[in-house]
């Protein structure tokens, strides 16, 4: 059962959601939610499959503004993270889902966040990939210098020309890489073009970029009371690993796999680190 792959459109909140499941309908659900500008594809099948082998039904999707999921005029978005959280929770429904661990990478990790304070009933357990806390009072180092050269490149993208779009993605996937392991740019630029066209382009994904919310759960995080785990890398130049640390040092009794080399990524030969962690942490007693 683990190979069988089924793909559902949710429609609650004003919006349409696409989503993909993996594995056994009846084994302990799991959903993972990704970042910023990313659809549900960069929750790669491979990585979804393995998951669903170790005996979990998996559920990626896109969020709002990216892959097939509903999309808005670039600008300021009419929506926050908050209602993000919520369409989490209408998947969950939607799949007759009453409570499933939760797996969040970067901007995914604090919707995650967001999901686990304000339905605490709906996350059977949290594990954070790759992002920093939220509502929570510290002061934490910016991007890495590096990537912040790359980003403000970003400025002068026309993201409705392919090329620059893809381009510039591209660019910020090899800014972003392990440094442990060789960065593939020709299998990268591939798989981001075909993600460019599933989407229909990146334009709408901008909006992530403008994304406010979590002010109700400010103050909140160590609050949280479920199996819970955070995996970092020691390379990650969007959010330095002193933002996992962070996480980790509020919750008390959470886990903390440190990625060696790890960049703002799934490499696929720190597979064998992450979905062993994810599996695990989806495993705890309550």
């Amino acid at each position: 059962m683990a190979s069988e792959t089924t793909t559902r459109t949710v429609r609650a909140n004003g919006v349409e959601i696409v989503t993909e499941a993996f594995g056994d309908p009846s084994a302990p659900p799991m959903l993972l939610i990704m970042g910023a500008m990313a659809s549900m594809l960069w929750w790669p099948d491979a990585f979804c499959r393995q998951i669903a082998a170790s005996g979990r039904h998996v559920i990626r999707y896109d969020n709002r503004d990216t892959g097939l999921s509903t999309k808005y005029a670039p600008g300021k978005p009419p929506y926050t993270m908050d209602d993000m959280a919520r369409d989490a929770v209408a998947v969950l429904d939607a799949y007759g889902i009453a409570k499933a661990h939760v797996v969040g990478m970067s901007l995914g990790g604090m919707i995650a966040q967001i999901l686990a304070l304000t339905e605490p009933g709906r996350v059977a357990s949290l594990t954070l990939v790759s992002t920093t806390p939220i509502g929570l009072d510290r002061d934490l180092p910016p991007p890495t210098p590096t990537y912040m050269e790359h980003a403000a490149t970003g400025e002068g993208v026309d993201w409705s020309d392919r090329a620059q779009a893809t381009g510039f993605i591209a660019g910020e996937a090899r800014v972003i890489a392990s440094t442990a392991h060789p960065h593939d740019a020709a299998k990268t630029l591939a798989f981001i073009e075909r993600d460019y066209d599933r989407s229909g382009g990146y334009l709408s994904a901008t909006n992530h970029f403008m994304l406010t919310g979590g002010e109700a759960v400010k103050g909140k995080l160590p609050g949280l009371n479920v199996p819970f785990t955070v995996i970092h890398g020691t390379a990650d130049p969007i959010f330095p690993i002193v933002h996992g640390k962070a996480i980790t040092d509020a919750v008390k009794g959470s886990t903390y796999v440190v990625v060696d080399g790890g960049g703002h990524e799934l490499h696929e030969d720190d597979w064998g680190i992450v979905i062993p962690a994810i599996v695990k942490n989806s495993s705890a007693p309550r």
